[in-house]
């Protein structure tokens, strides 16, 4: 995900009423680093959540792709910075739906891996809490969302 400019933010902040403006800030006071990034989200990207997580799962592909296969040290370096950055774009958004569907696709990206993360256990129980994450959010989401999401999770471990 590309921040925008400081002009641009700007720009977008003239729009806003000034309780808009308030409920910005003090969301954007419980982050520290990523405050540009957050800001960008919630400016640019917050009412297009479907296209925020196609965004999002793009971004978790490339780095999958971009992984140092040469031991599985790096693999698990790797993997875990992947999902550290998963989390700050969930922290983003504060929606349980996407919050679900960026780590099942955290979780299917982990499985489809070569070499197989199967193979190792610190990585089987990195994608283990994952799964029991998943299914403890799944919980809070409206019965048909519960159901379908319980399907996509069951499909993903068993295949």
């Amino acid at each position: 995900m590309k921040s925008a400019t400081v002009a641009e933010i700007k720009k977008e902040l003239k729009f806003r009423s000034p309780d808009e403006l308030m409920g910005l800030c003090l969301r954007l006071a419980r982050f520290k680093k990523e405050n540009k990034e957050l800001l960008t989200y919630l400016l640019f990207e917050a009412e297009h959540e479907p296209s925020y997580i196609l965004s999002v799962k793009e971004l978790m592909d490339e780095k999958f792709s971009e992984i140092n296969t040469d031991s599985f040290y790096y693999i698990k370096k790797s993997v875990r910075k992947i999902l550290r950055e998963t989390k700050k774009f969930i922290r983003y958004s504060n929606a349980k739906e996407t919050e679900v569907e960026l780590l099942l696709h955290f979780c299917e990206g982990l499985l489809s891996f070569r070499p197989s993360v199967r193979n190792n256990r610190t990585l089987m129980n990195l994608l283990e809490r994952q799964r029991l994450l998943i299914q403890k959010k799944i919980g809070g989401l409206h019965e048909d969302l519960q159901h379908d999401y319980t399907v996509e999770l069951n499909n993903l471990m068993d295949g």
